[in-house]
C-alpha cells in the first residue's frame, strides 16, 4: 500500500521500453524478443516486490497460479493450431473463402469488400493472413475503380478485424478471455451486443459511401484466377459446410471450447480423407509421404499445398500447432509477469490509482478501456495491450462483483481493433508494408476500429448487458 508510486509503475517502463527497442531492433520482435522482455521485466519487478517485504515463495507461487489459470487456453491454442491446418486441407476454408468473393457485386464494392474480408477473417481467424490475400487483391480492384485507396483499406481491416475479433480460431479471441478469467463461448457470445452493431453502423457507412461512387464497372481477373485456382485444387461443395455447422450447434449447446474444438480438428482430419483424396495424393508425391504421414503432418507441422496461383498458396499457409508455439510461449511469460506484478502488490497499487474508490461499473469499463489504447501506444503491440490490462483489472472486476466476460469484451473491443489505427504499432506497420500505404490515409476509414471502442463505452453506460458474478 506504502510502495512509491515510481517503484509501483518501474515494471511496466522497463517493459514498455524494451519493446520499443524490440520493434527498433527486431524484424520480428514477437519470435522470442518480447517474451524475454517479459522475463526480464518479471525478474525485476520480482526483486522490487521482494525489497517491499514479499517473499520469493509467495512470488513464485503467484507465477504458477497465473500460468496454471491460462492452461486452458494453452490447450485450445495448440487445438486451434492443428484445427485451422485441417480445415484448410479438407476445404472447409477454401469453400468459405470461394463462396464469399463471388459476393462480390460492382454496385457495392465497398460493403462486399468488408464482408468478404470478415468472412475469411473468420474462416481463418487471422486479419493479417486475410490483409495479406484477399486483401491485397482487393486493393487492387479498388485502384481500377479509381477508389480512395485508404479507403478500400479502411474497408479491409474493418471486416478483417471484425472476423478476427470473433472467430474462435484467433489468437486475440482465446487470449482475452484467458488472461481476464473468462470462458471462450461466453466471450464471444457477450461480445456480440457490442460487436454486431458496431458492424452494421459499419456496412451502413460503406454501403453509403460506395453507392454515390459513379465507379462501378471493373475487371474481375485477379478474383476470378483465385476462384478458378480454388476449384481447380479443391473439392467445392455444400457438403463441406456440414463441419461448421456441426461446430456452431456445439457452441450454441454451450459444449467446453476444448471438446468442440477437439471435434473440429478430428473433423477436418476426416473430411480431408473423405473429399480431397486427389489434392492429399498429390501432396503425397511431390513430399514423399504416405496419406496418413499428410494427415499428421498437416496437424503439427501446417498445411503443404502448392499451386501455381502465389496469393492462394499465401491464404493456405498454415504452420498447425508449430506456428501457435509462439503465442504460447508470450502467454507463459505474459502470465509469468502477470503473477509477479500481481502478487506484488503492482496491479492493486496501479488499479487503486486509476480509479475512485468506488468506481461504478461505466467508470471501471471506462478505465479499462483507455488502459488497452494506452498500451497499445506505448507497447507498440496488440498482444500487450490485451494481457496488460486483463490481468491489472481482474481483481478488481470481481471485488466490484462483475463477471469477467465485461472484462474480457471490453478488452477486445478497446485493445484488439485499435492496434492498427496507432500509426507505430506493429499492426498498423504490417497493413501499411502489404497494403503500400500510409496508416494515416487508412486510420479515417477504418470505422468498425473506431467505433468499437464508443460502443463498449455506450452499452456499459446504459447498463445493457453488464452481467453480474452472482447471474447466470
Amino acid at each position: 500500500k506504502n510502495m512509491h508510486i515510481l517503484l509501483t509503475i518501474f515494471p511496466i517502463i522497463i517493459l514498455i521500453s524494451m519493446l520499443f527497442l524490440n520493434i527498433l531492433l527486431f524484424d520480428n520482435s514477437m519470435a522470442g524478443p518480447n517474451q524475454l522482455a517479459l522475463l526480464l521485466a518479471s525478474i525485476i519487478g520480482a526483486f522490487i516486490a521482494h525489497k517491499q517485504n514479499t517473499s520469493f515463495n509467495k512470488l513464485f507461487e503467484g507465477i504458477i497460479d497465473s500460468i496454471k489459470s491460462s492452461m486452458n487456453a494453452i490447450i485450445i491454442l495448440l487445438i486451434i493450431g492443428g484445427l485451422t491446418s485441417t480445415w484448410i486441407l479438407s476445404g472447409v476454408v477454401p469453400a468459405m473463402i470461394y463462396y464469399g468473393i463471388e459476393l462480390i457485386n460492382p454496385k457495392f464494392f465497398l460493403l462486399t469488400t468488408c464482408v468478404i474480408c470478415a468472412i475469411v477473417s473468420i474462416s481463418t481467424g487471422s486479419s493479417w493472413t486475410t490483409a495479406a490475400t484477399i486483401g491485397i487483391a482487393l486493393i487492387g480492384i479498388g485502384e481500377i475503380l479509381d477508389l480512395n485507396k485508404g479507403l478500400v483499406a479502411g474497408a479491409i481491416i474493418s471486416g478483417a478485424y471484425f472476423g478476427d475479433k470473433m472467430s474462435p480460431l484467433s489468437e486475440t479471441t482465446n487470449l482475452a478471455p484467458s488472461v481476464s478469467g473468462s470462458n471462450l463461448i461466453n466471450h464471444i457470445k457477450y461480445m456480440t451486443y457490442t460487436t454486431f452493431p458496431t458492424m452494421i453502423i459499419t456496412l451502413l457507412l460503406f454501403f453509403i459511401i460506395g453507392t454515390n461512387s459513379s465507379n462501378t464497372v471493373f475487371e474481375f481477373n485477379k478474383m476470378g484466377q483465385l476462384i478458378e485456382s480454388i476449384a481447380q485444387n479443391f473439392y467445392i461443395g455444400p457438403k463441406l459446410f456440414i463441419l461448421p455447422v456441426i461446430i456452431a450447434i456445439l457452441i450454441y449447446k454451450r459444449v467446453s471450447a476444448i471438446t468442440t474444438l477437439f471435434v473440429g480438428l478430428l473433423g477436418g482430419i476426416l473430411f480431408a480423407y473423405l473429399f480431397q483424396q486427389p489434392l492429399i495424393l498429390e501432396i503425397n508425391t511431390y513430399t514423399n509421404t504416405k496419406t496418413l504421414g499428410t494427415l499428421i503432418k498437416t496437424v503439427f507441422l501446417g498445411t503443404d499445398i502448392r499451386t501455381e496461383n502465389i496469393a492462394l498458396n499465401n491464404l493456405l499457409i498454415k504452420d498447425g500447432v508449430k506456428g501457435m508455439m509462439w503465442i504460447v510461449v508470450l502467454v507463459i511469460t505474459s502470465m509469468t509477469f502477470g503473477g509477479v506484478m500481481h502478487k506484488g502488490g503492482f496491479l492493486k497499487r496501479i488499479t487503486q490509482l486509476l480509479l475512485p474508490k468506488s468506481p461504478t461499473d461505466f467508470q471501471l469499463i471506462k478505465s479499462t478501456s483507455k488502459s488497452c489504447m494506452f498500451f497499445n501506444i506505448t507497447t507498440c503491440d496488440q498482444y500487450m495491450a490485451i494481457v496488460i490490462p486483463g490481468r491489472m483489472f481482474k481483481e478488481i472486476y470481481k471485488e466490484n462483483n462483475l463477471a469477467a466476460v465485461n472484462l474480457s469484451r471490453t478488452i477486445e473491443d478497446s485493445g484488439t481493433v485499435t492496434s492498427v489505427l496507432v500509426p507505430w504499432n506493429s499492426c498498423a506497420a504490417y497493413h501499411a508494408e502489404v497494403f503500400a500505404i500510409n496508416p494515416i490515409s487508412y486510420l479515417p476509414f477504418c470505422f468498425f476500429n473506431i467505433i468499437s471502442p464508443i460502443m463498449t463505452l455506450c452499452v456499459a453506460y446504459i447498463g445493457f448487458r453488464i452481467k453480474k458474478r452472482n447471474h447466470a
